[in-house]
């Protein structure tokens, strides 16, 4: 008897201790999202698009860009796309010295365009590797072409970064650069978590948006 006696206080004590837990389950949940969320969009910039004189794709862009930058044709902001070189690295050139038929990621992105219903296409010359060759080779280019206004289409997660490049890079130019997110990037600035796919991309946009912001602070 006694010793039923002495169990009864734990019961209540248990039910205290899954509640508190539950609650602060709760409340780290509803705090965890907002936060994700806001970790998401830093990586993310979409700005107004207006009539311009060309859209440029990112070389990242890929088929997502490819779709936006038609859509923005089709809308009436330019007429004519422009993609950044794909030069062939050590394995494409052994493809092509096999004799298989070689198609960098420019050719291809001319031939989607194409098949989207873009008629003006051009190609930027220069050799670009990444965001920063796109930020040395673009302003350049659109002086010598005399343009005021440029779209640059770019995938989601990369549209911060590459703003801030571009914004450093076109400063003593006359053209003003706009950046586009494209709509259908596979990043979702919402739910990037519930993926390993976006987790890798977080974390490694993050850390290179991060790493221009400590080299470019005022950018």
């Amino acid at each position: 008897m006694q010793n039923v006696i002495a169990r009864r206080p734990r019961w209540p004590l248990m039910v205290l201790v899954v509640v508190l837990l539950g609650a602060a389950s709760i409340s780290i949940s509803a705090i965890r999202r907002p936060i994700l969320r806001a970790a998401g969009w830093a990586l993310v910039v979409n700005e107004r698009v207006e009539a311009a004189d060309v859209i440029v794709l990112a070389s990242n862009a890929d088929f997502a860009g490819m779709l936006e930058a038609a859509d923005l044709v089709h809308s009436g902001v330019a007429t004519r796309v422009a993609v950044f070189p794909d030069p062939p690295d050590t394995v494409d050139l052994e493809f092509i010295r096999r004799g298989i038929p070689y198609e960098n990621a420019a050719a291809r992105s001319v031939r989607y365009l194409r098949a989207l219903g873009v008629d003006t296409i051009d190609q930027i010359p220069g050799k670009v590797a990444g965001t920063e060759d796109e930020g040395r080779v673009l302003p350049d280019w659109c002086d010598q072409q005399g343009f005021r206004s440029v779209v640059v289409v770019s995938t989601s997660d990369h549209s911060r970064r590459l703003r801030r490049v571009l914004h450093r890079s076109m400063k003593g130019h006359r053209a003003r650069v706009t950046v586009r997110s494209a709509r259908y990037s596979l990043f979702d600035p919402d739910r990037w978590w519930e993926s390993r796919g976006g987790i890798r991309t977080e974390v490694e946009e993050f850390e290179k948006l991060l790493l221009d912001v400590v080299r470019h602070p005022i950018s």
